[in-house]
């Protein structure tokens, strides 16, 4: 909006050609998000308890977890909405709205979070929210509305990217809407899986979001891509903005659900904020990175993957409890140390999808 309006006047004041630069519109996305976290953070509190809208702790039998885990019961939950609404309106603010690529994130962000919302507000009043299959059925419906979009829109190609190869592009044809659902769908419940500690999800969330919101930048620059030899979306820059945005309102969120965390996110966030990730990384031919940037949420989906087939298949745990993270808790973990070290690995694994830049 703030380019639309402030842009056009650059013709009489040239001090408003600034505004065409996604660094300067990133950083603004980026700093706009981080202190509407704090604006809207005491009445949205205020309102969640007034609501009654706290975590019930269900650890699906597991009474070593629910002791553990015990404390936080009464804690108000749903806090993803504030998150979703300052990205929302920082994006607004700064990035071009006349970019598709801009909407159809957002699109798989609302769409998510209104998901999430639904499984949030049965949980909280029925004591149990949406079925699995139902989960995954409007999930799947989302993504295969963003897939299309994808496949019929000229500037980019049905195609894998594959890192460390110059000029190795799959045309995967007609399989490629299958393939964005499916990522569009794992990086959602993988994100939801990994948000089971205070801080542990969107702390991780905001370093890959700082990943993709550099490779967004160089993938929509014609000069740098061709220089790095990596596929150039037009207009993929713009995602930029996107992405500083969800950095900034994840920072923000992090300074109150750090532990012992004040708010939880709840599915209405993780599952949006998974999908935002798994959507850049589509329209800017990385799927293949996310695998590297986000390998500590994969693990953690692998991890209650494997639990599920080697309790139907042998009858036998491989972990204490999934998904990992509580597994080493059940191995007397403290709580912030899991949570600082997943950090961590998740910052080695971001450096190691930089790397995949250059080594090619």
């Amino acid at each position: 909006m703030i380019y639309h309006l402030l842009h056009p006047l650059s013709d009489y004041f040239f001090i408003f050609n600034i505004t065409r630069y996604i660094t300067f519109r990133g950083g603004f996305a980026l700093v706009t998000s981080f202190l509407l976290i704090f604006f809207l953070w005491r009445p949205a509190v205020q309102r969640l308890h007034k609501l009654k809208i706290t975590e019930h702790i269900n650890m699906y039998g597991n009474l070593d977890l629910e002791a553990l885990h015990r404390s936080k019961k009464g804690t108000p939950t749903m806090g993803g909405i504030i998150i979703i609404f300052s990205i929302l309106i920082s994006v607004l603010l700064w990035s071009r709205l006349d970019n598709l690529l801009v909407w159809a994130v957002l699109f798989i962000m609302l769409g998510l979070a209104a998901l999430g919302f639904a499984d949030d507000f049965l949980k909280i009043k029925k004591g149990h929210g949406l079925r699995r299959s139902q989960k995954l059925f409007w999930q799947s419906l989302i993504g295969l509305i963003f897939a299309v979009f994808i496949f019929f829109n000229k500037d980019i190609s049905p195609t894998w990217s594959l890192p460390f190869f110059k000029d190795l592009a799959v045309n995967l044809g007609y399989f490629y809407i299958f393939w964005a659902v499916l990522l569009v769908v794992g990086s959602s419940n993988a994100v939801n899986f990994t948000d089971g500690l205070d801080g542990l999800a969107i702390g991780c969330l905001v370093i890959n979001a700082a990943v993709f919101a550099l490779m967004a930048y160089l993938v929509g620059h014609m000069h740098f891509a061709e220089y790095l030899f990596i596929p150039h979306v037009p207009g993929s820059g713009e995602l930029t903005v996107l992405a500083l945005a969800l950095v900034g309102a994840g920072l923000g969120f992090l300074w109150y659900n750090s532990y012992p965390a004040e708010v939880f996110m709840g599915d209405v966030g993780a599952l949006a904020l998974g999908g935002v990730i798994g959507a850049i990384a589509l329209l800017i031919k990385k799927e293949f990175v996310l695998f590297v940037s986000g390998g500590l949420f994969v693990m953690e989906a692998l991890s209650v993957i494997l639990q599920m087939l080697s309790l139907r298949l042998r009858k036998r745990r491989i972990f204490k409890a999934a998904p990992l993270h509580h597994h080493f808790q059940l191995k007397s973990w403290p709580e912030t140390k899991i949570i600082i070290r997943f950090w961590i690995i998740t910052i080695v694994f971001a450096c190691l999808a930089l790397l995949t830049l250059k080594l090619r």
